[in-house]
């Protein structure tokens, strides 16, 4: 089993997109920093940045309430997708998250309301894994 946790800001508004099927899919970028004192007690910091995904109504809620700056933990499984570029000609990667939970943190920009997000009964959804390349639009 392997888990991502992250707690950090995202770096652009969500886009969102329906796969054909229907089921909407949503990425965004998230940016999470650590810090600590080196051996001289002077602080040091590096950001670093993750690709997400969130999918079905996870993914609605996504792209309604979260915008760029806003502040989020996120719970998620790494997934590195792969496809043919018809430029290059050649095999593309890229890595993701997969969003399997999401909490605001903090006060949200756009309405001042805090939220959360998570996966329980009531958001129950299938599986994004189950989600086939040619249901994917871009």
């Amino acid at each position: 089993m392997q888990k991502t946790l992250l707690i950090g800001y995202l770096g652009k508004d969500p886009e969102m997109k329906y796969t054909p099927g229907g089921t909407a899919i949503t990425t965004f970028t998230m940016a999470s920093t650590e810090r600590w004192k080196n051996g001289a007690g002077e602080p040091q910091e590096h950001t670093e940045w993750f690709n997400i995904k969130a999918f079905g109504k996870r993914a609605e809620v996504v792209a309604e309430h979260l915008h760029k700056g806003s502040r989020i933990f996120l719970e998620g499984r790494q997934r590195t997708e792969s496809w043919d570029d018809k430029q290059s000609s050649g095999k593309k990667h890229m890595s993701f998250v997969y969003a399997d939970k999401i909490e605001f943190l903090g006060e949200s920009q756009r309405d001042g309301q805090k939220g959360d997000l998570t996966r329980d009964q009531s958001y129950s959804q299938e599986d994004p894994t189950m989600i086939t390349d040619s249901d994917i639009p871009f």
